[in-house]
């Protein structure tokens, strides 16, 4: 039998609407308002609150003064500092999980990749997001590095989104068995330097493709914008006045 686990309406709408955010329903400037989250989830507004500031602080939300809470844009800028600290962060697990290996380590990063394999082999985006976090967290876990991992559960969410950001770009999903298979190769070989060396490639390879992806898209908006014609200057009522 299985315990009951107690959670607080605080925590389930964080969670409700997180999965909202990172599953691309709420997608990038969406505007969260708290009467309509309040009455969609029948919650109160100072449980909706709550929420939001803890997505505030996971850096999937942003409040904007005078207008309210609004989904992050991923920018180039963000993608190059997520691919970046990830690139350091998992480095440093793959490295250390490759020299401190223990069986249930083994077994518990073979079935994430399994996972892994099996939701890209079923070509389904969603289930191969969480599968390609799960994987990564594994990582992290088998590191057993308590100070690193209270820093990728910082950016864990955002990573969560870079990492569907960057499936996306993906012509055929399945390429994703090859970009992970020689990481968990490296690990289980028992090899810390090279499964460092392969997790911070895998890493910097697909975060720059991301950031040039987001630098094209940045680039055609500021073009578009500077093609609109100029907007009419109107002028004040107490000009027209003076002017007759």
């Amino acid at each position: 039998m299985k315990a009951v686990v107690k959670r607080s309406a605080e925590h389930l709408t964080t969670r409700a609407l997180r999965n909202e955010i990172v599953s691309g329903k709420l997608g990038p400037m969406s505007r969260l308002r708290e009467i309509e989250l309040s009455e969609k989830l029948q919650v109160s507004r100072a449980t909706i609150r709550a929420a939001l500031h803890q997505l505030t602080a996971e850096g999937l939300i942003v409040q904007v003064p005078y207008t309210g809470w609004t989904v992050m844009t991923l920018t180039a800028r963000d993608a190059w500092e997520l691919y970046t600290l990830r690139a350091s962060l998992e480095g440093l697990a793959a490295k250390l999980a490759a020299a401190e290996l223990t069986d249930e380590d083994r077994l518990q990063l073979e079935a994430a990749f399994a996972r892994l394999a099996k939701a890209a082999k079923a070509r389904a985006p969603q289930d191969v997001a969480e599968a390609d976090f799960a994987f990564h967290n594994a990582i992290i876990s088998a590191a057993k590095h308590r100070r690193l991992s209270q820093q990728y559960r910082f950016v864990e969410q955002q990573v969560r989104l870079s990492i569907i950001s960057s499936n996306a770009l993906l012509s055929d999903i399945r390429s994703i068995i090859p970009q992970h298979e020689p990481i968990l190769e490296a690990i289980l070989s028992g090899k810390p330097s090279k499964a460092a060396s392969v997790a911070e490639a895998h890493n910097q390879s697909e975060g720059m493709k991301l950031v040039e992806h987001l630098e094209e898209i940045a680039r055609e908006s500021r073009k578009k914008e500077s093609q609109k014609p100029p907007k009419p200057v109107k002028k004040s009522t107490a000009s027209t006045k003076r002017g007759q």
